[in-house]
């Protein structure tokens, strides 16, 4: 895992944890955390929601303004939708217009991303949406442990996104993100600069941490290493890691376990430093939607989330990880 020793705050890990335990902890012992994804209209919702589940969530002509709170589990079966009864409803994407959301509380999704074996997803509309009422979301924002904040780092943290935060309950608050999205629009480093210290300062208190990041520079970044973690998304991405293996288990669910790591393996390990660390093979890529700039879906030939490789021939000297804890991290960053 990648940790970023410059963050403001220091992320929870599986041995230190200050993260506060979700309240339903007790009453919903062994299910998976769930991770809400918020934010206005535009704010690239979408996108994050795609880079951390390695596809596209749903159909290319459904946009997420159309659609409740959108939730996102581990599996194979066909989409459902849930009515404020309980009761659950085939749903036709091709036929949208047709779900009443005055009666639905949520959509089921099931996609086979690696993420969605350590958590689940629930990606929410935006809630500075006129066609959206605000009962739609806040009548399932108590089910999130945590929450991704998107705000647009052009127009960020706006007084309307302050407003629907200051109605989060303390403890979802200390265990949620805000994400500056679309940091590239801001060209000039003295700008980006000054946008997170502001966001920053207005926030304090109100976020475990703040995060500046690109989507779609972090989504071509393919095998570059450095442009990836120029994007913003390696720090990002390690804290999430961190956050959903803590709630992980104050929720007393087990961690996904991968196969050992061959004796081979671990003997280059043990090696002198001349041996380089073992690399497995690099995901295939894939298509990815992207939001542009009006906030339109469009596919995108590009890796999800890269792997991260030592340079060959390198000299430094790397700590052999804890059997299964490097391959978990690297389940989390690939889709």
């Amino acid at each position: 895992m990648f940790y970023n020793p410059e963050l403001k705050v220091e992320t929870p890990t599986m041995q230190t944890a200050p993260t506060p335990a979700p309240a339903c902890a007790e009453a919903k012992i062994g299910r998976r955390p769930r991770i809400a994804i918020m934010g206005e209209f535009s704010a690239g919702k979408s996108t994050l929601t795609n880079m951390l589940i390695g596809s596209s969530a749903l159909p290319v002509k459904v946009t997420a303004t159309q659609l409740p709170p959108v939730w996102m589990r581990f599996g194979t079966g066909a989409p459902r939708g849930v009515g404020l009864d309980g009761q659950r409803f085939p749903v036709d994407f091709d036929r949208i217009g047709e779900i009443p959301l005055a009666k639905t509380e949520f959509l089921e999704v099931e996609r086979q991303a690696n993420v969605l074996e350590l958590c689940d997803i629930i990606d929410f509309p935006g809630i500075s949406d006129p066609n959206m009422p605000a009962e739609v979301w806040r009548r399932v924002i108590s089910r999130a442990d945590a929450v991704i904040w998107c705000s647009h780092a052009v127009q960020a943290w706006r007084q309307s996104e302050a407003a629907v935060w200051d109605e989060m309950p303390l403890e979802l608050q200390e265990r949620s993100f805000l994400l500056l999205t679309r940091m590239d629009k801001l060209t000039e480093e003295r700008d980006r600069r000054r946008v997170l210290a502001r966001v920053r300062r207005e926030t304090d208190g109100l976020f475990a941490e703040v995060f500046p990041i690109s989507l779609t520079r972090a989504l071509a970044a393919g095998e570059d290493s450095a442009a990836w973690e120029a994007s913003g998304a390696e720090a990002f991405m390690s804290a999430l890691l961190d956050l959903v293996m803590t709630l992980s288990k104050q929720l007393g669910q087990e961690i996904p376990t991968l196969p050992s790591m061959k004796e081979a393996d671990n003997a280059q390990w043990d090696a002198e430093e001349k041996v380089a660390r073992p690399v497995m093979p690099a995901p295939k890529a894939r298509a990815a939607v992207v939001e542009d700039d009006a906030g339109e879906a469009h596919d995108s030939p590009v890796r999800v989330i890269p792997r991260r490789v030592c340079p060959s021939g390198s000299r430094r000297r790397h700590m052999r990880p804890e059997p299964g804890e490097d391959q978990l991290a690297e389940i989390f960053r690939q889709g």
